[in-house]
């Protein structure tokens, strides 16, 4: 890691300084002391340091969670002090110190750190989202942002670049799908482009609009329009169903004569049964 690395194979680094899981010590991140000193002794090392491009690295900044509006200012005055060697940041890590919960065993639902761990998925998607937003808005144009946490579909992927990812990540859907959860997303994406008229990433990278009351009414209406399309689905598939059933049973519900002869069954077995503990 001390020398050059011309000739290697290396497309970047990622520095991670938001691990929340080395257990006694700090998140690096969001000790800003040490965050500066962390990214001055990386930065020095030659593979970033080379004044001759083919020989730099780019470097990418793993980050923790921000949850003040001073927290993001000063980790964003501190990341453009290196944008020379910082081509982006991933923002965010997990959430750190959740607790998980089984009811049944009345312990943790895992083993190490007492049960505390670091959150993700779903749950974490909108603080995801605004630590996306804010780094971008934060950040100089050199830095890019890439969007991490709770992506698990093509709208998920449209959010994170509607606020100013450049790129996603998916961690947690890609542990619990595994890896056909790529295309699936990409085709969503695509497919949410194209029905709004986007041929391209930066046709809606970054502009995220202004809240407005038209805006609050367009997607009333859209919700409206869904639920309307899926209750008639719902209806005409019932109706379908009790159809066939009539038409099946000569004009008769066999569903009411399958529930009457399953009442006749259930009663004398209870009163065999009764009968004979009575007996």
């Amino acid at each position: 890691m001390t020398s050059g690395c011309g000739g290697c194979k290396i497309a970047a680094v990622e520095l991670n300084l938001a691990c929340p899981n080395v257990i006694g010590k700090p998140i690096i991140a969001y000790d800003f002391c040490q965050m500066e000193e962390v990214l001055q002794a990386v930065a020095a090392l030659p593979m970033f340091s080379n004044t001759t491009t083919t020989e730099r690295l780019p470097l990418g900044v793993k980050m923790p969670p921000y949850f003040d509006a001073p927290h993001f200012q000063k980790a964003a005055t501190i990341l453009n002090r290196y944008k020379s060697i910082v081509r982006y940041v991933a923002s965010i890590n997990t959430i750190g110190n959740a607790l998980v919960i089984d009811p049944v065993a009345e312990m943790p639902a895992i083993r190490s750190n007492r049960g505390f761990a670091g959150l993700s998925g779903s749950a974490v998607k909108y603080t995801a989202l605004a630590n996306v937003k804010m780094m971008r808005e934060l950040l100089v144009e050199e830095i890019d942002v890439v969007g991490v946490g709770g992506v698990s579909s093509g709208t998920d992927a449209f959010e994170m670049i509607l606020a100013g990812a450049s790129a996603v990540q998916v961690g947690t859907c890609h542990w619990t799908e595994g890896p056909k959860c790529f295309d699936r997303i990409c085709a969503e994406l695509k497919e949410l482009m194209t029905e709004k008229g986007y041929t391209t990433i930066g046709d809606f990278k970054g502009k995220l609009k202004e809240w407005s009351k038209e805006g609050v009414s367009a997607s009333r209406a859209a919700k409206r329009k869904k639920k309307d399309a899926l209750k008639g689905g719902i209806k005409g598939g019932a109706s379908g169903a009790k159809n066939v059933l009539v038409s099946q049973g000569g004009g008769m519900d066999l569903s009411h004569i399958m529930n009457s002869v399953l009442v006749v069954i259930v009663a004398v077995l209870l009163i065999d049964k009764f009968g004979n503990f009575s007996s």
